[in-house]
Formats: C-alpha cells, structure tokens, sequence
C-alpha cells in the first residue's frame, strides 16, 4: 500500500479526465440546454482530490490548442482520434473558469502537451524535496513515478508507486518508455515494433533491458524464452527507427520552459460568489 505524505504538491491532468468524464458521465444539461456532464464529472474529482489530501500547492493542467513537437516527429500522431465533439469543446471554458473559480492554478502551455508541463513540475519539485501526487488516468505517465512521485487515478482509485508500477505492467518506471516504444501505444498512435505486444515486450525488457541494450546486444535476444524469440533481433533490427521514434515520442519531457515554479502554485481562497453563480447557472449543487 502506497503511503501519500502529508500535503503533497498534486497535479492533475485536466484533459485526461475532461476526456474520461465525457465518456463515463451521461449527457447532462442545464435548464438552457447546455452540456455540462464533462464538466460535473472533473469538477466532483477536483473536490474529491481536495476533501482528502488538503493541498497548499496544485495546478490543474490542460493541453493547450494546437500543435505540439510530437505532431512535427510524426504527422500521424494521435491522428486517428475523431475531432472534439461539440458537446464537450462547449465545456472547456466554463470548466477553466470554474477551475480557476476553487482557487486552482491552471496551466496550459502551447507545443506541448498537459504530460510535459506535469513532467516538468513534478521533477522540479521532487528536486526540491516536496512530494508530489499526480492524478491521471494515462499508462504513460507511469514513467514519471519514483519513490517521491506517486500516481492516484482518482476515478479508480488506483494508487502506483513504483512497486504498484512493476505489478501493473511487469517493468519498472525507468522502463516505462521502453515498454511503450516496443509494443506501441493505440491511445496516442503510437506504431511500436510491428509483432511486439505487450508480453514480448515484457519478456525483452525483464530478460535484458532497455532499447539501447537491446539494440547494442542483439545476439542475446535468442537465448529469451519467449515464443518467437529466436527471430526477435530480425524483427528489432528491420524497425530500429520506428522504435526509436516511438521512444521519442513516448517521452515525457521534463525541460519545459515554465513561467512559473512550483512554489508558485498555491492554492487560493475559492472565489465563492463567483463559484455559487456558475453552479446555478450548471444545475450543480
């Protein structure tokens, strides 16, 4: 059982659960007819988060419009995603407002995406000895996680450390990457290595380690158990560069420019009549 130390700095990945709340709640609307589900689903996990860990210091962070570095590696990035339904682009100002409202930093940073700016600040603070609790719905994230960062996905409550990380998915953080460059990601569009599921990819990274050991030591390859083993080099070395772009673009940074530091993201005084106004304009109590 993971242990949360006492007021972590929580960051939560606004799009991951705006994008989750759409699909989990139903169509909700207010009496003029406005969508609101998406925006009750991410407020009720905001409270949630706040009710038990009482944070001094938080960011809410949301994909910014545009964009990203991982659009000019790879144009199919993420390609295959329908666009945004109207229904729920209609609630992300409203939602940021009332975000804002609770007394919340909110964060979103043009050509990159809401990972890298988390990433970024949940390094700086680590670095700075502050604990720090992420609250995400997204595999990839599980990269970040070291004994002073910790995952909560506040819809499951699923807790990871980095043990929770070695049973959930069968390699350590520091492999997470290497994990999501074999066997891809279909979430984001991420090719992998073409054959390499989950298991295979498993199997190479516990039997000999990451991209660059597997690469550098390819005759070794053979000698794992795994089915298909004996011709797993042939495949590697026919993808090395899609392995080694889907690497790249599994990466979370964590060398975002900011213009802010962590110790800057207090939590605020919740702007109370502003807050009780947009409640009764949603229909939420």
């Amino acid at each position: 059982m993971v242990q949360i130390p006492e007021n972590p700095l929580i960051l939560v990945d606004g799009s991951s659960y705006l994008y989750r709340a759409y699909h989990a709640f139903p169509p909700l609307t207010n009496s003029a007819g406005e969508p609101t589900g998406a925006m009750y689903g991410v407020l009720n996990m905001l409270r949630s988060l706040i009710l038990q860990y009482h944070p001094t210091h938080a960011a809410v962070v949301f994909d910014a419009k545009g964009k990203t570095f991982r659009d000019e590696l790879f144009e199919h990035y993420k390609s295959h995603r329908p666009p945004m339904p109207d229904d729920l682009r209609a609630q992300i100002e409203p939602l940021h407002a009332m975000v804002k409202a609770m007394g919340l930093p909110l964060l979103a940073v043009s050509g990159v995406e809401a990972d890298d700016v988390i990433g970024t600040l949940a390094r700086e603070a680590e670095k700075a000895g502050r604990p720090v609790l992420i609250s995400t719905g997204d595999k990839d994230m599980a990269q970040l996680v070291t004994p002073g960062i910790t995952l909560i996905n506040t819809m499951t409550n699923t807790i990871l450390g980095p043990e929770e990380v070695v049973a959930k998915y069968g390699v350590p953080p520091e492999l997470i990457i290497d994990f999501l460059a074999l066997m891809g990601d279909s979430s984001d569009n991420i090719p992998g290595v073409p054959g390499v599921g989950e298991k295979t990819a498993q199997a190479l990274l516990q039997g000999l380690g990451g991209l660059d050991t597997l690469y550098a030591e390819p005759d070794k390859i053979a000698g794992l158990t795994f089915r298909g083993a004996k011709t797993m080099a042939g495949k590697l070395a026919d993808n090395k560069e899609v392995a080694y772009l889907s690497y790249q673009l599994a990466t979370i940074k964590i060398d975002v420019e900011l213009e802010l530091t962590c110790e800057q993201l207090g939590v605020q005084e919740p702007a109370a009549d502003e807050l009780l106004g947009r409640f009764r304009k949603y229909g939420f109590k």
